[in-house]
């Protein structure tokens, strides 16, 4: 019996032919380099995809270096975030490169040429999303990426790590229910966020079990800075009917519900309760300190960064959605609410 003969595979010179470009061109795509336009990059990745080319793992050098891509790096938790993956890093003898780019949902279209260029051992990405196009580049060079807290939906295939949002924003909303509160609001981050939306269902749940009453306009969505925090509350406090603790979806959030307390005049804890998000290390240095929700944000991007050095080595983890406990730290922000909310409203109303 004959052996069919296999089919000679297609040159680069054939491909070049193909796509209407120089052979030069081709060896660029190839290899990663970034002077050749987005178009033609595109046109020749597919052909190559098409034919079986692709970077070989084991005879093509990477650079020592884990790739940390934020949409901004104005934010305490993003030193977290860094030093986290930096531990990890440091133990397989790599560097980290910092990038700032795009939005919260994906990187900019620039970032996707310097990333082939600079050719990483991996990427981790917080917040941000990949599209399609993009992750057919990076897997063309066999760059892996790993999402931290993705801000969207990510299909099954994307691996991620995050954290128990939802029992966060319900253990944070039963420590304030626990303490006499009825009255308590809660601002969170954008609501095009997941963990934004996660944490509100935590409280939702946690005020449904309690049958509580949301009041409307006790949710708030912003940003998750200071002066997100601060403008809501000030909305807040200064409502007819006010809350008698707050739970807000970050440390720096809540140090802005502080801040709005103190220009009013309310005394936290006594007049107001609030409960952070992060157990950053300014929560435990404010004054007072912040009852908040423990994120493990260094042991998250440290859990990403092994995964993306995993899935760099070829190993496939058997779930490739990791999600971290969150926990309670309770510090001196949170009380009992003293003589009811009637009190504090009109203490709040005369102070305004």
């Amino acid at each position: 019996m004959s052996i069919p003969a296999e089919e000679p595979r297609v040159t680069l010179a054939q491909l070049a032919t193909v796509a209407g470009v120089s052979l030069s061109t081709v060896s660029k795509v190839l290899n990663g380099r970034t002077d050749v336009s987005p178009k033609t990059r595109a046109k020749v990745e597919e052909l190559l995809e098409e034919h079986g080319y692709r970077r070989r793992k084991v005879s093509v050098a990477r650079a020592g270096l884990v790739e940390l891509v934020f949409h901004e790096l104005e934010s305490a938790w993003a030193l977290e975030l860094i030093r986290g993956v930096e531990n990890v890093a440091r133990e397989h003898g790599l560097s980290v490169v910092l990038t700032e780019t795009g939005t919260r949902h994906a990187p900019g279209s620039e970032w996707i040429e310097g990333v082939m260029a600079r050719r990483p051992a991996g990427v981790v990405l917080v917040f941000s999303d990949l599209p399609q196009d993009f992750r057919n580049k990076l897997d063309s060079r066999s760059i892996p990426f790993v999402i931290i807290d993705p801000a969207g939906d990510p299909s099954p295939d994307v691996p991620s790590v995050g954290s128990a949002n939802w029992s966060g924003g319900m253990m944070a909303t039963r420590h304030l229910i626990d303490l006499g509160h009825t009255r308590i609001a809660a601002i969170s981050g954008p609501e095009d966020m997941m963990c934004s939306l996660a944490r509100i269902d935590g409280y939702r749940s946690a005020m449904g079990m309690a049958s509580l009453p949301i009041p409307p306009g006790f949710i708030r969505y912003g940003n998750f800075h200071v002066d997100g925090g601060r403008d809501h509350a000030f909305s807040l406090l200064r409502s007819p009917h006010p809350p008698t603790a707050i739970f807000a979806g970050s440390d720096l959030q809540a140090l802005g519900v502080l801040d709005a307390a103190r220009q009013i005049g309310l005394r936290v804890p006594d007049e107001l309760s609030i409960v952070g998000y992060d157990d950053l290390q300014l929560a435990q240095w404010s004054s007072p300190a912040l009852t908040t929700v423990h994120q493990p944000l260094i042991q998250m991007a440290e859990e990403a960064t092994r995964m993306v050095l995993r899935l760099r080595d070829g190993e496939r983890p058997n779930n490739l959605r990791l999600d971290l406990a969150t926990s309670l730290v309770v510090r001196q922000s949170t009380a009992a609410p003293s003589g009811g909310s009637a009190r504090t409203t009109s203490a709040a109303q005369q102070r305004a």
